[in-house]
């Protein structure tokens, strides 16, 4: 019963009338698999791009009989069994009644052809496996994960099918001082306590190498600006992203006695206008006691 619906299925019809399998023919050219590589690259090649070598395994056409599968001074010959169809039709009479359905060739295996004298170097499959090493172009922006196809560099087709295709996985290492968001890089950069209070030129690091930024007095650490079009260039295209630079304050420590009554006596000078945060806050905690006060004692 298995087979008889196996057959029904697959697309035979009644009373000796087959409509055909619906399957494409087993000995048409076919495509060959695509193939997969992994590489990993430094972030800055994959800000800037490069050529990166790549080692694969994937299957070529037989040098020897040119993908025929038949050893030199022979050819092969149009199964008998198929007439190169590399599919048979099968009767079988059934409780439904007579069903025709087609299966592939067992004598060609569905090629349409056989190989009497098979090349010795690829043993008749017309392919063998080699080890290879290929150049491949990354281009700037790829980011970490991103897949590059390259066209046609894949195990070879049979049956005069074209060649599958490389797919090459990127994976970017992670950078010391940048982060990456989609084409934006944000990095952080630790300034003194007299630079913020005063300002300074800072020199920051980006992609493309140092550049300078001034920093206005009275700078709070978390305080984020923005190089325009010092981010990442976008894939195929010619715009950058931006870099965005956070700074903080970096409180010193190990002070020895002077360094600690200077610091003390700079303090005493300063007045409630040299602290906005602070005079702002302490105005609301003031208004929030009394306010409590007053609530408690309705």
């Amino acid at each position: 019963m298995g087979d008889i619906f196996e057959n029904l299925f697959g697309g035979g019809g009644f009373g000796g009338f087959s409509s055909g399998s619906g399957r494409s023919r087993a000995n048409a050219p076919r495509r060959g698999q695509d193939i997969e590589t992994t590489v990993t690259i430094d972030f800055m090649d994959a800000c800037t791009g490069l050529k990166h070598d790549v080692k694969i395994t994937r299957l070529e056409k037989c040098p020897d009989c040119s993908g025929s599968g038949a050893a030199a001074g022979s050819t092969p010959q149009t199964c008998p069994e198929c007439n190169g169809a590399g599919q048979v039709k099968v009767a079988q009479r059934t409780p439904f009644g007579v069903i025709s359905s087609q299966k592939v060739c067992s004598k060609c295996s569905g090629k349409g052809k056989v190989v009497s004298n098979p090349c010795t170097k690829c043993g008749g499959n017309g392919r063998i496996r080699v080890s290879k090493s290929l150049s491949v172009d990354i281009p700037a922006g790829i980011d970490n994960g991103q897949v590059l196809r390259v066209s046609g560099q894949g195990d070879a087709g049979t049956n005069g099918g074209p060649n599958g295709n490389l797919n090459v996985v990127v994976r970017v290492k992670s950078h010391p001082i940048f982060e990456r968001d989609e084409y934006d890089v944000h990095c952080e950069i630790p300034i003194t306590y007299a630079q913020a209070v005063m300002g300074d030129e800072l020199i920051v690091p980006t992609i493309d190498g140092n550049v300078k930024y001034t920093i206005s007095e009275g700078t709070q650490t978390g305080t984020v600006f923005r190089l325009k079009g010092k981010g990442i260039r976008k894939l195929q295209r010619s715009d950058r992203g931006d870099q965005y630079v956070k700074v903080y304050v970096e409180v010193p420590k190990n002070l020895d006695k002077k360094q600690k009554e200077l610091l003390k006596a700079f303090e005493a000078s300063l007045e409630d206008k040299n602290y906005e945060k602070k005079k702002n806050f302490f105005d609301k905690l003031r208004d929030f006691k009394e306010k409590f006060k007053s609530d408690k004692k309705d």
